[in-house]
């Protein structure tokens, strides 16, 4: 307790500590006969053998990689240090070495759960919406019963509208039982209200938990409530079920709500737009995902559990609050989404639902967040703005969508790429330079009558080859001279090789052979890898008696190449 009070830890880490405490005094009582000896202060019974051998046996009990063992592990070493910490509180001095020292145990990874899919989440929406409007039908004939009663002392005590007046002006659910006669005596008016084949041992329970039924919400009539209201607003079940009164103001056109995360131990205000509003010029900083209202939800809610509130004593009331018959007695408290019987589990049972993977509330908390990823094209800073870039690597880009989509770029880019790798320059023979005269051919090849004359006259030659069009260059911006001319030409689908480029295309061949003797081959294939390939490629089709011809050009000193100076750079750009 005092653990729990300075550093303000919560109900589900306190069952943490205790967990890890039961486990180790059971492990005593197995392995120590003079278990009811063993003390923290006292050298012997040794009690540190033991805490050793328990923790090696820790992960064991759990799935390869869990985090479950060094957390145990932690919390026990975290309470004997507290204890030594303690002025009045001794501890034996062989134990000091082992709290600084390390547990042994790896920290383990979570397991990430993936989200619904779109098919599971709107199922669950859907039972949702039909749960909800099942429980307001409910407490609406509650409500009509309830207007007709009075006091059960003045119209009798078998009327269920008399009852129900009675539990509303705050009578004693078990003193209410205890005027009524036997389930055996009791009027159909009441026996109809019963489950088919309540035992008759049970029906005075039964009948406590029908009558605050049609007054109250109970933990299981909330769960629709908190499905709506987190698809609406994208956020966890903590935060959406951790609203209370002073958290959510209505305005004309939505509502702002004000949530707390006490894990992250953060506060954020978000605005959510009512779906009745059509004015253009409100503005707003989140929408109601997936065309719900979360104004309309919330006021729906606050409807349901009103009486509850006023009944509570809470200041701030939650919006979350259940009703429960505990023995005999009506008791008021929190929603509480794992209760044993009216969990998550039990409410998809109970609507006929089956969803595929594990059935795990925090899966539709990934669901938003997946579709606010698609939203917004991906920008994290964008998508990740009630948690930090990096709570979003680690969490909610693992999903099977996101992945999906992910591969799906990888993909295309890969396949842009492979494109104009393989999309590459135009070889032209003799021949089919002379067929350019034919319209028919020109227009096969992309060029127009204009172009030919130029591609002849010598207007598009780069270098090594003639160019379609030097200004739609692949390499560079559109409507800008191609910077890359001649060094990526053979690279380019606007390239066209004609025969007269022979003696050029030779000169660049040896250049790229004096650049192998120098650079590494993964340096080489790096810069010039791919033009290599082609001009290999292209040099293949060409006769012997052309490339010799070529030669004697080059060695008359009829025929250069002009590079530019990055062409001799031979380090990584």
């Amino acid at each position: 307790m005092e653990l729990a009070a300075t550093d303000d830890l919560g109900v589900a880490t306190m069952r943490c500590y205790r967990r890890a405490v039961r486990s180790f005094c059971r492990f005593v009582d197995t392995h120590l006969p003079a278990a009811a000896e063993v003390s923290l202060a006292r050298a012997v019974p040794d009690v540190l053998p033991l805490i050793l051998d328990w923790t090696r046996q820790l992960p064991a009990r759990w799935p390869a990689g869990s985090t479950e063992p060094a957390y145990q592990a932690g919390r026990l070493r975290k309470l004997v240090k507290r204890r030594g910490q303690h002025p009045d509180r001794e501890v034996a001095a062989h134990l000091h070495g082992w709290l600084t020292g390390s547990s042994g145990l790896r920290r383990g990874k979570t397991r990430e759960v993936d989200e619904f899919s779109r098919a599971d989440k709107k199922a669950l929406v859907q039972a949702a919406r039909a749960d909800v409007t099942r429980l307001e039908q409910r407490l609406r004939h509650g409500r009509e019963l309830l207007d007709r009663g009075v006091d059960p002392e003045k119209g009798g005590w078998l009327d269920p509208a008399n009852l129900l007046w009675a539990i509303e002006h705050g009578m004693p659910t078990r003193e209410l039982l205890g005027r009524l006669p036997t389930p055996t005596a009791w009027p159909a008016e009441l026996t109809d209200l019963l489950p088919l084949g309540e035992a008759l041992n049970r029906r005075g329970r039964a009948l406590l938990r029908v009558l605050t039924g049609m007054l109250y919400p109970h933990n299981r009539d909330l769960h629709g409530f908190r499905i709506l209201l987190m698809a609406a607003t994208g956020h966890t079940s903590e935060e959406v079920t951790g609203l209370t009164e002073d958290q959510v103001e209505f305005a004309p056109d939505g509502v702002l709500l004000t949530f707390t995360k006490n894990r992250a131990r953060s506060v954020r205000r978000r605005f959510y737009t009512s779906s009745t509003v059509e004015d253009d010029a409100v503005t707003v900083t989140h929408l109601a995902i997936g065309r719900m209202d979360a104004a309309d939800l919330l006021r729906r809610l606050l409807a349901v559990t009103a009486r509850l509130r006023a009944r509570s004593g809470l200041a701030p009331a939650p919006l979350f609050l259940r009703s429960a018959i505990w023995v005999y007695d009506l008791t008021i408290s929190r929603f509480n989404g794992d209760m044993n019987g009216a969990d998550f589990n039990d409410w998809l049972e109970r609507m006929g639902l089956r969803v595929t993977g594990p059935a795990d509330i925090r899966r539709l908390r990934k669901s938003g967040k997946v579709e606010k990823a698609l939203a917004y094209r991906g920008r994290v800073s964008d998508v990740a703005d009630d948690h930090s870039v990096e709570v979003f690597h680690g969490h909610y880009a693992h999903g099977t969508t996101l992945k999906v989509i992910a591969g799906h770029v990888i993909t295309s880019a890969q396949q842009r790429w492979f494109d104009e790798a393989v999309v590459g320059p135009t070889v032209l023979t003799a021949v089919a330079e002379q067929a350019l005269d034919d319209p028919a051919t020109a227009t096969g090849v992309g060029l127009t009558a204009e172009e030919v004359a130029q591609l002849r006259d010598g207007v598009l030659d780069m270098g090594v080859s003639a160019c379609r069009d030097p200004f739609d260059s692949p390499f560079g911006k559109a409507g800008d001279l191609c910077p890359v001319a001649p060094l990526r030409c053979l690279e380019c689908r606007h390239a066209l090789v004609l025969p007269s480029n022979l003696p050029q295309l030779l000169l660049l061949a040896d250049h790229l052979d004096r650049l192998r003797t120098r650079l590494t081959p993964q340096h080489f294939h790096a810069l010039w890898g791919q033009s290599h390939t082609n001009l290999t490629a292209v040099l293949a089709d060409r006769t012997p008696a052309e490339i010799a011809s070529a030669r004697q050009q080059i060695a008359a000193g009829e025929a250069d190449l002009h590079l530019p100076l990055s062409a001799h750079v031979e380090f990584d750009r």
